[in-house]
């Protein structure tokens, strides 16, 4: 691979020149840095496209609604990435028509894409029928979600443990400012300072799979690693060492 691309969430708390520094210090392509991918590729179809995607119902496989309402929402979200949200995509449709919009002369596999993206994306699992939310979709273009590292991994015990809590006492479901305020523990939220750091894994994850063909480390104290709890975030990404011994001497440099 000689080249990778990565691309701006500028809604997000997460930098992607510092993240595309730490890449280029770890890979040896050349990486840069572009605007919104949202913003680049827009066309006059991608809204109604976006809309196609939608999952509707947690439990339902079947996706999208074109609905005229829903198509001006998502051109208004194109236009104003700030007033998306509380919407999540299919990750392996959102791929496929955000692939048709690389150029041609850039869809090569020794030329990586990676989107940063303000938006919440998921996969169907087969095995028990609903949809699961993740951090990011491996492939060409890659895709890491940026509140997908918040709302994608399973929180600690504790914070469910508190949530049934206020549910008991009050029969309501608590803001989820109040469990992250008084509940403590190892996971990240919103806005999080640390969330450019734990994205470099992530996005090193997308350089792996495109040039070795390997998805995850099995090892949890690797940046490969991608584990489902937020406890295996932390432990994966914010601390040392960076790299399991099979893949430090592929990446540390």
């Amino acid at each position: 691979m000689d080249q990778i691309t990565l691309y701006r969430a500028p809604t997000a708390a997460a930098d992607a020149d510092a993240i595309a520094d730490w890449l280029g210090a770890h890979v040896d392509a050349e990486v840069a840095v572009r605007e919104r991918f949202l913003s680049r590729y827009a066309d006059d179809d991608l809204p109604e496209e976006m809309a196609s995607v939608r999952v509707l119902d947690p439990y339902e496989r079947e996706t999208g609604n074109t609905m005229l309402g829903i198509v001006r929402y998502e051109e208004r979200a194109v236009e104003s990435p700030e007033r998306a949200g509380g919407v999540i995509y299919d990750g392996l449709e959102l791929q496929r028509l955000f692939h048709r919009r690389i150029p041609d002369a850039e869809r090569s596999l020794a030329h990586l894409h990676v989107v940063l993206l303000d938006r919440v994306v998921g996969t169907w699992g087969d095995h028990d029928g609903r949809w699961h939310k993740r951090v990011n979709v491996l492939g060409q273009p890659a895709i890491v979600s940026v509140p997908g590292l918040y709302e994608a991994p399973a929180k600690p015990d504790q914070y469910y443990e508190a949530q049934q809590r206020h549910a008991l006492l009050t029969g309501d479901s608590p803001p989820r400012e109040v469990l992250e305020n008084e509940v403590e523990g190892d996971f990240l939220v919103e806005n999080d300072p640390r969330t450019t750091e734990a994205l470099k894994g992530y996005v090193l994850q997308a350089y792996h799979y495109l040039a070795t063909g390997e998805a995850f480390c099995d090892e949890e104290q690797c940046r490969l690693h991608n584990p489902h709890r937020h406890p295996g975030v932390v432990e994966a990404q914010l601390r040392d060492p960076d790299f399991c011994p099979r893949h430090a001497e592929r990446y540390r440099r």
